[in-house]
């Protein structure tokens, strides 16, 4: 009969999320031993290994994937189990994992957060900011709990939902010699230098189809933040597509301005997405609650 204790599923929890025993230990606040005696009996009860150790770090074997989301859910689930045993005025507690893309996590995280944030302050919001693809990998790896993301994702184990538009702008140094200009062509910006994002980012994506409709665009130079980008724009290095709500403070300055180019489409959707068989418990149905409300409320 298998006697597995919270305590060891806590373990195997947070191996998965830190790759190191190290880091789970003082995540748990446990000692090293402490945390690798829990994981090696909840192994043997389990009969197979969750790990595969490899060069002093902890991967997730085939076994170890299938079954984190079900530790998962387990130990949320019995979370929600104290929480509905308390009383009325007890206020929701817990942690959310919460993942978003560089524009929302560097410039929207007020607007996305903020209204959940005082409204559950006993909730412990951790907030990973990365490219797309690598928020849509921790979300598949159970990593995340949810993420927040740019541009379109497609995948069958995903559960997409929309949030809210943003634009992409392209933008230029002042004197740029198209900046002087009141109407824009395509065929104005043959032969122009441009600066992008890394590939993986959906703004990346985005600008490469954004070039492909104009002349003998050049590539000078792969950046891999939107500042950074600011930065070697500002210098006069090139041209860049950018998210507008990126670009307040350099506009403001003087620093940069926005190129007026009504034959390009440059609108694109940012959408929280999670894993469908993901559990939501109480934690991260009261956050996705708020978000789509605060969605609907727009509409």
């Amino acid at each position: 009969m298998i006697s597995y204790t919270p305590r060891q599923l806590q373990a195997f929890v947070a191996v998965a999320a830190q790759g190191s025993v190290r880091r789970a230990a003082e995540t748990l606040h446990l000692t090293q031993p402490a945390l690798s005696m829990a994981l090696a009996e909840l192994e043997r009860q389990l009969g197979t290994p969750l790990f595969d150790r490899e060069r002093g770090r902890l991967h997730l074997s085939a076994q170890g994937r299938e079954l984190l989301p079900m530790a998962q859910e387990i130990l949320q689930r019995m979370q929600a189990l104290q929480q509905r045993a308390g009383t009325a005025a007890d206020r929701l507690s817990g942690e959310l994992r919460l993942g978003a893309s560089n524009t929302v996590g560097n410039y929207l995280v007020g607007d996305l957060l903020g209204d959940f944030v005082v409204a559950h302050p006993d909730v412990a919001v951790q907030l990973t900011v990365n490219n797309t693809d690598a928020i849509v990998a921790g979300v598949l790896e159970h990593r995340l709990d949810l993420g927040c993301v740019e541009g379109e994702v497609t995948h069958p184990q995903l559960d997409t939902r929309p949030w809210r538009e943003d634009a992409l702008v392209v933008c230029a140094r002042p004197d740029h010699r198209l900046a002087e200009r009141a109407r824009l062509r395509a065929e104005d910006f043959r032969g122009t230098r441009w600066i992008v994002r890394e590939p993986g980012s959906a703004t990346r994506a985005m600008s490469e189809r954004i070039l492909a409709k104009l002349p003998e665009p050049r590539v000078v130079l792969e950046l891999g933040q939107i500042e950074a980008i600011k930065q070697a724009v500002s210098a006069g290095l090139g041209l860049a597509c950018l998210p507008r709500v990126a670009l307040g403070d350099a506009l403001a300055a003087g620093r940069l301005v926005v190129l007026p180019t009504p034959f390009l489409r440059m609108h694109r959707q940012l959408s929280l997405v999670m894993h469908r068989t993901r559990y939501r418990g109480p934690v991260m149905q009261a956050f996705l609650d708020r978000v789509l409300t605060a969605v609907s409320g727009r509409g």
